[in-house]
């Protein structure tokens, strides 16, 4: 029997875990994938917005300004990427200038501080690259960049640290009443349910809703995106934004958390798990790009991908407890939903003590709660005399796997055997990010498979690119 069950492991998810392993709660995340984050946080802009965009009167407004306050301390933390950079809405003509004043008195309602309108010349100071035709930004310092995988993975990670089960590859198929408690396939039993489903929560609702209606749906919006090459580092400092449209929040050109830009994305309704790219899409993105910043390099691209973002029926986030006791939904989570995230999981963190006290108990924090993450080994970045004094502790550590981003074999295996650890090529590239320079795993990709099936004791055909059936290395015979 478990007192919470969290359905969906993508940043909101995690991140909830996280905030209520402290108490003394038996908790389960339930996830229909083979590794966490492998829904929208895995394909999205990774970027955590200053929060001037959505109306000042929503919960996505009062959720993105307090979730990004909330990224500094939480990233020290959990030991994950974060850095504040700033941002731009470009803008020019009389109908950009409303927008953008706009923007800025939402803004200001909504508490994003030291927003301000800048000119044509300070635009070209502080980005000299940017097309010369805009005239006016809206300049907000606090916005910043994070790798969003990561948040999820050192969430998971540190909830697991504190005696939260994950269970992988598990689809919710049923949710059944039983008594004062839910069923889910039969064969778990829960008192309440956290439904962080992402583009899958209305179905998940209404698995406990039957034929009544739920009240909303998930309109599945895919956005295309460019990955640039580091030698284009520079390019950009800050990241920039079009005017945002009825769609979403504008085409950007951002720098990564690893040196790298990205530029997307453009915006289509599809079916759910829709997530190829097209011509089409990509060219609308090239287009806007090319206008913005004139002297992109384009031919730089080493990647390209889409992510699917649930954009909810309602224009809001949806996170509350149902009419059906302790079923709680998280539901509707588009952007800035990963700018809002540490917010949203304090948010529900209130909802499930809140839940306790009226039902005349209240939580309790942990005797031996582990508060911080264990950091990551990041070779990379340290001086030549701590590297040397790494890998004389671990050797492996010299061993270079990945020569694009410069990966060594003992950080890998360090991503393997951590809780919520890797088991396939993208889990790996995901957490140290071989695959995930200029070859794109052409070089590496073998010898981290090679490593995987070693540290796992398994075959070769038994490690997976990512989803089930995504086999690297095939055997007929048997398969």
């Amino acid at each position: 029997m478990y007192d919470w069950t969290i359905i969906g492991a993508g940043v909101s998810g995690t991140l909830i875990a996280h905030a209520l392993a402290k108490y003394d709660l038996k908790l389960l995340i339930l996830e229909a994938e083979s590794d966490v984050a492998c829904g929208a946080t895995k394909a999205n802009s990774a970027l955590i917005h200053a929060g001037y965009d959505a109306p000042y009167d929503s919960l996505m407004g009062k959720l993105n300004v307090r979730g990004n306050a909330l990224y500094g301390p939480l990233s020290e933390t959990l030991n994950f990427t974060f850095e504040r950079i700033g941002s731009l809405v470009l803008g020019e003509g009389d109908e950009d200038f409303k927008a953008i004043n706009s923007l800025y008195e939402n803004g200001k309602k909504l508490g994003v501080p030291d927003l301000q309108i800048i000119d044509r010349t300070t635009i070209c100071r502080i980005e000299p690259n940017v097309n010369k035709a805009y005239e006016f930004a809206l300049y907000a310092p606090s916005a910043g960049i994070t790798e969003p995988w990561e948040v999820a993975i050192a969430a998971c990670e540190n909830a697991m640290d504190n005696g939260v089960v994950l269970n992988l590859n598990y689809k919710v198929i049923d949710i059944q009443r039983e008594g004062d408690c839910f069923l889910i396939n039969a064969e778990i039993l829960t008192k309440g349910i956290i439904n962080c489903a992402g583009g899958h929560a209305d179905s998940i609702y209404q698995l406990v809703k039957g034929s009544e209606s739920i009240g909303f749906e998930m309109i599945p919006r895919r956005g295309e995106y460019f990955i640039l090459d580091k030698v284009v580092s520079g390019l950009v400092n800050q990241m920039l934004f079009t005017c945002p449209t009825a769609k979403g929040k504008g085409t950007i050109i951002a720098p990564t958390a690893h040196g790298n830009v990205i530029i997307g994305p453009n915006s289509e309704v599809v079916t759910k798990d829709a997530t190829a790219t097209t011509f089409e899409g990509l060219n609308e993105v090239k287009t806007k790009a090319l206008y913005m910043v004139p002297t992109c390099p384009m031919n730089m691209t080493i990647a390209n991908f889409s992510g699917v973002r649930a954009e909810p029926s309602t224009g809001d986030f949806i996170i509350e407890e149902t009419n059906i006791s302790r079923f709680i939904n998280v539901a509707g989570i588009k952007s800035p939903g990963l700018s809002s995230a540490p917010a949203i999981a304090e948010f529900v963190e209130e909802i499930v003590k809140s839940i306790s006290v009226r039902e005349g108990y209240e939580l309790s924090i942990k005797s031996h709660y582990i508060k911080e993450r264990r950091a990551r080994i990041h070779l990379m970045h340290q001086t030549p005399k701590v590297q040397s004094q790494w890998i004389e502790k671990m050797p492996t550590l010299g061993h270079i796997i990945c020569r694009c981003e410069s990966i060594s074999e003992g950080e890998i295996v360090d991503a393997i055997h951590r809780n919520c650890g890797a088991t396939t090529l993208n889990g790996v590239k995901r957490r140290v990010r071989p695959g995930g320079g200029r070859c794109q795993g052409g070089y590496c990709g073998p010898k981290v498979l090679d490593i995987l099936a070693r540290e796992l004791k398994c075959s070769r055909t038994d490690i997976k690119q990512e989803k089930k059936g995504s086999w690297v290395v095939k055997d007929w015979k048997t398969q």
